[in-house]
């Protein structure tokens, strides 16, 4: 009986870490190139076919539920386009095969990774059957490649409006920068930028040009390597002439008035252990994903300087992108706060397989369990949109739509993101900057 017990130990170590898998080069490959062995499929569903409040039924497996009850609701019609390969950077795949096994989750839920060095963390397919398998999930998403190391939106229209009426009660002019300053893998200083006294992983700056009310507003975000530490978020309102501060709470209050939420961005702007985290299994799904030179773009907005033009809405109060939809394989991840005070009781994302992104279709649910509000983000591939992007290896943020169910409103975003590490230069993502940013 001794014996026995000595022998179960490592077996009951195994279980507290949750289940140990060795991670292969096969995995990998499957991971980055889930369609190796063919496209998903589902029948009636081919390139052209357009889903409405009459066949959505027919198609209700292979649409997340935010997005099913949308069109169910005539609210809008999806155009499916064929499933394409967003190929993620050689660099960084070449990463997660150099640091295969390395990363090792930590004691318990919430603790730091112990041996990660870059690529994707944990590339094997996960296990239901794994209780930790969302919270190797939640992992992979932050230290994926997002917009890569570095990136800028410039410009990024946001515009609020009734769904109702289809009035835009406002727009906002910003730029979004995004800079990874650990853990990098194709753009030069890699793997880190130095000096980074304090340990900062990651950090978004916005800034905002119009309209004249919020202009030289801005917000910076630090995340930090330490998942234990709390975010840094400065607000520098404009008209006040002062940084801010911001508390932990106002991360999950509206945006300058906007349906979003900085916890929001990117679909999940928060750390790992502020989430238990839920793994729900594989499915198909159809996600907003496309060629941006290949779509019919907006005509009521003017082409930039370069030509470039912007994706168009349609669809109630033209709340809805008008791109193509791809059927993907995905992840079903769920995120439940950790804090009880949170306006949200849960999140359910569509974890894109190859990209590894949490934007895709979400839904956000309140407090009471009901469904609040679905974000759907769609990407452009990079080799089909601006020249700067091409070879990027990420998938290009290209429109959303943030709908709020409850409230009948919508917040759209419409996107040039240009992945060009000139444009972000170290020293935008700190406080010093704010006070100088008039």
């Amino acid at each position: 009986m001794k014996k026995h017990l000595i022998a179960m130990v490592p077996l009951l170590a195994a279980g507290a870490m949750g289940i140990a898998q060795a991670s292969t080069e096969a995995d990998v490959e499957n991971s980055f190139n889930p369609y190796k062995a063919g496209l998903p499929s589902f029948p009636g569903l081919t390139a052209g076919t357009v889903i409405n409040k009459a066949n959505a039924d027919q198609f209700k497996d292979v649409l997340g539920a935010g997005v099913y009850k949308l069109i169910k609701e005539g609210l809008f019609e999806m155009k499916v386009g064929a499933t394409t390969q967003f190929t993620i950077s050689k660099a960084y795949i070449d990463a997660t095969k150099a640091n295969l096994g390395k990363t090792k989750l930590g004691a318990k839920a919430g603790d730091n990774l112990t041996g990660y060095v870059a690529g994707r963390p944990f590339p094997e397919e996960p296990d239901v059957k794994d209780p930790r398998a969302g919270e190797k999930l939640a992992w992979n998403y932050k230290y994926g490649v997002n917009w890569g190391d570095g990136a800028i939106i410039s410009p990024f229209f946001w515009k609020y409006k009734n769904m109702q009426t289809g009035q835009v009660e406002k727009t906002i002019k910003y730029d979004f920068h995004f800079l990874n300053f650990m853990h990098r893998t194709k753009d030069a200083p890699v793997p880190e930028i130095t000096p980074n006294p304090s340990g900062i992983f990651r950090a978004i700056y916005v800034k905002a040009h119009e309209p004249q009310d919020l202009k030289n507003t801005q917000l910076l975000i630090q995340r930090f390597e330490d998942d234990a530490k709390l975010d840094d978020a400065y607000l520098y309102l404009g008209f006040q002439r002062r940084v801010r501060r911001l508390a932990q709470g106002q991360v999950t209050d509206s945006f300058l008035g906007s349906d979003l939420m900085i916890e929001d961005f990117e679909g999940y702007n928060g750390r790992v252990s502020d989430m238990k985290w839920t793994y729900k299994g594989t499915r198909n799904v159809l996600l907003p994903m496309w060629n941006h030179n290949e779509l019919k773009l907006a005509s009521d907005m003017p082409a930039e300087a370069d030509g470039y033009k912007y994706v168009d809405f349609a669809g109630q109060g033209k709340c809805f992108h008008e791109g193509t939809w791809q059927l993907r394989k995905v992840y079903v991840l769920e995120a439940a706060p950790v804090n009880t005070n949170h306006p949200v009781s849960k999140r359910v994302f569509y974890m894109d397989v190859q990209l590894g992104n949490l934007n895709g279709a979400n839904e956000i649910y309140d407090r009471k369990g009901e469904l609040w509000k679905v974000f759907m983000v769609g990407k452009s591939h990079a080799d089909s949109h601006l020249p700067v992007n091409k070879g990027a290896g990420i998938g290009i943020d290209d429109a959303f739509s943030m709908v709020d169910l409850q409230s009948k409103h919508c917040t759209t975003g419409q996107f040039k993101g240009q992945v060009d590490p000139k444009k972000n230069p170290p020293g935008l993502f700190q406080v010093q900057n704010l006070r100088g940013g008039d």
